[in-house]
């Protein structure tokens, strides 16, 4: 009988055993890939093929254009300025992304005061990467991926906001992308199909003989 009892018992435990293994084994390779998305998104991917698209930044407060004027930053751009036009480089599965002038080939970025300014090196101490975040009311938000809780800002007049005096609720840090004049979207054309009665109907040849 006590030989009995204790077949019983290892029975018991061996089934807890493969009934909780499985649940491990996830919840370690859950940890695992958010670390890994964690990590990846922190550093410049130079697997991935990167992505690279010209926009127009309108900023809600100023009512022009985003400009990188070299070493200067302002949001006085008219509609198709040259120094309006942004290359928005993204290069991780993240949201991180590199915003350069495409005339000047000047990067935007922000320094340890949270100061915009623009630099040829978009490496230099990780002040020129920043995080695109999508708010309900349709605009976009640019926030800094070295100094989280800084974002991108200009006043009225269109001159930069500091970091550290910017909240994602200011209008002041909301911009919509706008592609510059003459330039559209990569649209595809649609293409359809259209099938007749007639296109339906099958040959029959002397060796297919017709369905039952």
């Amino acid at each position: 009988m006590q030989s009995v009892l204790s077949s019983a018992v290892v029975l018991c435990f061996q089934v807890v055993l493969l009934f909780y293994s499985p649940l491990q084994v996830l919840a370690v390779e859950n940890v695992n890939f958010g670390v890994h998305v964690e990590n990846q998104t922190g550093v410049r991917d130079g697997l991935s093929r990167k992505h690279h698209r010209v926009y127009q930044l309108y900023s809600r407060t100023s009512g022009k254009h985003v400009q990188v004027l070299g070493k200067k930053i302002t949001a006085m751009g008219e509609d198709g300025d040259k120094y309006a036009q942004l290359v928005v480089e993204a290069d991780t599965f993240g949201s991180q992304v590199r915003i350069r002038g495409k005339e000047t080939n000047y990067y935007l970025c922000m320094n340890h005061k949270g100061k915009l300014v623009g630099k040829k090196d978009s490496s230099v101490n990780g002040g020129c990467i920043f995080i695109e975040i999508m708010l309900e009311n349709n605009y976009t938000a640019w926030m800094s991926a070295r100094y989280v809780g800084w974002y991108i800002g200009f006043t009225k007049r269109g001159q930069p906001r500091r970091g550290p005096n910017t909240l994602p609720n200011q209008r002041d840090v909301h911009f919509m992308k706008r592609f510059p004049p003459g330039e559209q979207p990569d649209l595809q054309p649609c293409s359809f199909t259209t099938v007749s009665k007639r296109s339906k109907r099958v040959q029959y040849t002397a060796t297919s003989p017709p369905p039952l």
